[in-house]
């Protein structure tokens, strides 16, 4: 049991998510007692949390939207190693030289490497609404171009045939890509079948495909087939990576970099 009053807003909910999520759901006592808070904050908690999308509120408490399979929501991967998610979004971006032209995925850890790419002197086409308020938010060196496309609900990536052309009329030096999952034997995939087309469309207009995600998603296949791993030119994942995968994507032709 943990009694810790002078817990912050920020630590204080990715602790419930987390208990959420572990135990697949949790009282509002439960939860009082674990971060040491009021139960009337722990049900303003859930409240602003479920209004995110990270979890759903039930009577008395709350439940992992994760126990209907779907794909874990964008506002709680936001709060997952964020820390391993910066130092993966450092290295992409010292592979990148000023003046490459680039298209960049959505999803947490490559709005990690727009964070840092928007102080650089490149050309830069986000896939996402939240890299794009970013971007547009931040004068120059960074040169945006933005895309067609219709977002997401709650993901804010951009998918559909306006994103696809937006790919299809450009040529990129490189496509930074996230993913749900990355095997050797079946490659880059996705949850969402238009998030797949529009990762594909962004590998086939670029001239080389550095992927950046951290280890949980090595060793995992999504739904949705994006590339082989033959079509990856580099992976940057964190050293929770399970090595065997790392092993079978390099004599892929792979090369792989853990920070």
């Amino acid at each position: 049991m943990v009694f810790n009053s002078g817990m912050s807003n920020a630590d204080r909910h990715a602790l419930i998510t987390k208990a959420v999520t572990d135990a697949g759901e949790a009282t509002v006592q439960q939860l009082a007692e674990l971060t040491g808070a009021s139960d009337m904050t722990i049900r303003r908690d859930l409240d602003t949390l479920a209004a995110q999308g990270v979890l759903e509120r039930v009577r008395g408490g709350a439940r992992s939207l994760l126990l209907r399979g779907e794909e874990p929501p964008f506002a709680l991967r936001a709060h997952e190693a964020v820390d391993i998610k910066r130092r993966i979004a450092a290295q992409v971006c010292a592979l990148i030289a000023d003046g490459e032209s680039v298209v960049l995925d959505s999803g947490t850890t490559c709005l990690e490497v727009a964070r840092l790419l928007r102080e650089r002197p490149v050309t830069v086409m986000p896939l996402s609404l939240q890299a794009i308020q970013l971007f547009g938010a931040t004068p120059r060196p960074a040169a945006l171009v933005v895309p067609g496309g219709r977002p997401r609900a709650a993901e804010g990536a951009l998918t559909g045939p306006l994103t696809l052309a937006s790919l299809a009329a450009l040529r990129f030096d490189t496509a930074v890509m996230g993913c749900c999952g990355l095997t050797a034997a079946d490659g880059l995939t996705a949850y969402d079948l238009d998030d797949a087309a529009v990762k594909k469309a962004s590998i086939t207009s670029a001239r080389r495909t550095l992927v950046a995600t951290d280890g949980s998603k090595l060793g995992r296949t999504a739904f949705a087939h994006v590339a082989p791993a033959t079509r990856l030119d580099t992976l940057v994942t964190d050293t929770t990576a399970p090595t065997g995968e790392i092993t079978a994507l390099e004599n892929a032709g792979t090369t792989v970099t853990t920070v």
